[in-house]
């Protein structure tokens, strides 16, 4: 599952929250950046979503319903790999979407997984693999859920997330300008979820640099760090 927002006003502030069932993850904390990673048992511990020192956001979604379409099928780029890229500062926004625009971009096999990328700037990187990538310069917000941008409601399932959606959206439309951290941490909690549970949120003050999240839905518990 998961939800994806960005806040561009006085501030810019990125709110995620990571839903996810029988998956072992840790968040991890450094002078780069916040990390939130999931244990794969080929890999290890793998950072595929968080924040950095630069500015910097990515965030995964998985698609529902599925899209054959985000098949490796040939030569091109893993999504995933991009998002670490980005994560790790091996990359920048702008090279990423100069990459997803002109060249092939796919998931993993049988799993249709998105990004959900932004810069200090604001900028929002939205790549669904197999269907293509959607660029906005510093959009007043945005929302990202678990159903392809391209087709919107066209296909349904239900971890699609087509209610978060709305709920999130009329929120983000609601707001003042001076939409802050607190702001967005009420959005992530009338949105997270107990079926497919939401073990992180998380929210970055890209204006001031600073990372909140808390664990398992514990509002009261909320830890922080700041770049320097």
């Amino acid at each position: 599952m998961c939800t994806s927002i960005i806040s561009n006003r006085r501030k810019t502030i990125v709110g995620w929250n990571l839903d996810i069932l029988d998956m072992e993850y840790r968040v991890r904390e450094s002078d780069a950046g916040v990390y939130i990673e999931i244990n794969d048992a080929a890999e290890g511990w793998l950072p595929l979503f968080g924040a950095n020192r630069r500015g910097d956001f990515v965030g995964m979604p998985t698609c529902w319903p599925f899209d054959e379409r985000s098949n490796p099928t040939g030569p091109g780029h893993n999504v995933i790999l991009l998002d670490i890229d980005l994560l790790t500062e091996q990359k920048t926004l702008q090279e990423i979407h100069e990459i997803a625009e002109k060249e092939p971009v796919y998931s993993v096999p049988g799993v249709t997984f998105m990004s959900s990328l932004s810069d200090s700037n604001g900028n929002v990187l939205h790549i669904i693999p197999g269907q293509g990538c959607r660029y906005y310069e510093k959009p007043v917000y945005q929302v990202l859920t678990n159903f392809s941008p391209f087709k919107m409601d066209k296909e349904t399932h239900p971890w699609m997330g087509w209610d978060r959606y709305h709920i999130a959206k009329e929120m983000l439309e609601q707001a003042s300008d001076d939409f802050d951290v607190p702001d967005c941490f009420a959005i992530l909690k009338k949105v997270s979820q107990e079926v497919c549970p939401t073990v992180v949120s998380m929210v970055f003050d890209v204006t001031d640099r600073k990372v909140y999240w808390c664990e398992n839905r514990q509002w009261d518990s909320i830890q922080e760090k700041a770049f320097v």
